[in-house]
């Protein structure tokens, strides 16, 4: 049995979905906060758990009801902006919660857990691509409570032998190819989905934030990786861990980036819509090129990215449209 944290959410229900369709048995652990009990209803054949991680009793008595082989841990808060006004609340959850997980993990013997992390961990850039050996100086709240845990993890290593896999994603698009599950943020803070927002309600605006960065077009550079891949990755660091692989770290993006106005524009062509847009002033912090280095991940899991970004958004624009049906 696979317990994924947070699998009620975007990412970790692509999770769910990809380790259901391999066959493998499933709980899910979500408190509902972020994700959402009509996903949950989709992922047919997954146990669920409504509870919370900052109660270790929740999350223990998940342990003492299955058979729990390994871990995959999503369940975070994850809004850069809400980090740095409410540094207390990420704190709390992000880095207490998974505290309070490592331990139940620990005293259950369940000793391989794969880390939902961030490149947020870097901060801004001294060079890109950014690889995995790369200065870790995180500029928000968040960046620095993902990378809280992952000195924890290697705390725990120490002490208790629990192996880990900690996986840095950089900016993950896209949805379900078979349109079962898709992003679903309340308030969507994302490009891609925001665009096609912009494309599908009438009257609605994309605010672009910044056209005069160093960059071929004078918008930011971002490194897109289709959650489809994404997940892959995630299967295989859990093969990695379940075949006696060590504690390791790897960097999840496609060596590739896109401009906001190429997104813009692959947008455009697939949606075939006219999508208004508004310069609006640089955001504080967003660095010109993020750009990941994912030789490492190619190595060592096997993995490799095979979507493109028209692929990402052909997806999640499909999503998009059935998911304004569902709540019309």
């Amino acid at each position: 049995m696979i317990l994924v944290t947070g699998g009620a959410g975007y990412i970790g229900s692509h999770c769910v979905q990809a380790l259901l369709d391999a066959g493998r048995d499933v709980v899910i652990f979500d408190n509902l906060s972020t994700g959402h009990r009509e996903t949950v209803e989709k992922l047919a054949g997954a146990g669920f758990v409504e509870g919370d991680l900052k109660n270790p009793a929740d999350i223990n008595g998940v342990f003492e009801k299955f058979d729990i082989e390994a871990v995959v841990h999503f369940a975070a808060f994850s809004q850069v902006g809400e980090s740095v006004k409410e540094p207390y609340k990420y704190f709390q959850n992000n880095v207490c919660g998974s505290m309070n997980l490592l331990e139940a993990m620990v005293k259950h013997d369940c000793k391989k857990i794969v880390f939902s992390s961030t490149a947020a961990v870097y901060g801004e850039p001294d060079y890109t691509p950014i690889d995995e050996n790369h200065p870790k100086h995180p500029i928000n709240p968040y960046g620095e409570t993902k990378l809280t845990v992952e000195m924890i993890m290697d705390d725990f290593e120490k002490a208790y032998g629990l192996k880990s896999v900690r996986l840095r994603y950089f900016n993950v698009a896209g949805a379900d190819a078979q349109g079962r599950i898709g992003e679903w943020h309340e308030p969507e803070t994302h490009l891609i989905p925001n665009v096609l927002k912009a494309a599908i309600n009438p009257g609605k605006t994309f605010n672009l934030f910044g056209d005069d960065y160093p960059t071929k077009d004078g918008t930011c550079v971002r490194d897109y990786i289709d959650v489809n891949d994404l997940i892959d990755a995630h299967l295989l660091a859990l093969k990695y861990l379940q075949s006696g692989g060590g504690t390791n770290v790897f960097n999840l993006g496609t060596q590739t980036g896109s401009t906001v106005k190429e997104v813009f524009e692959t947008c455009k062509k697939v949606t075939g819509k006219e999508i208004p847009y508004e310069i609006q002033p640089r955001r504080e912090g967003d660095p010109a090129i993020l750009v990941a280095d994912n030789k490492k991940a190619r190595e060592i899991l096997d993995w490799q990215p095979s979507r493109t970004l028209n692929d990402s958004v052909k997806n999640a624009w499909n999503w998009e449209c059935q998911f304004i049906n569902l709540n019309k």
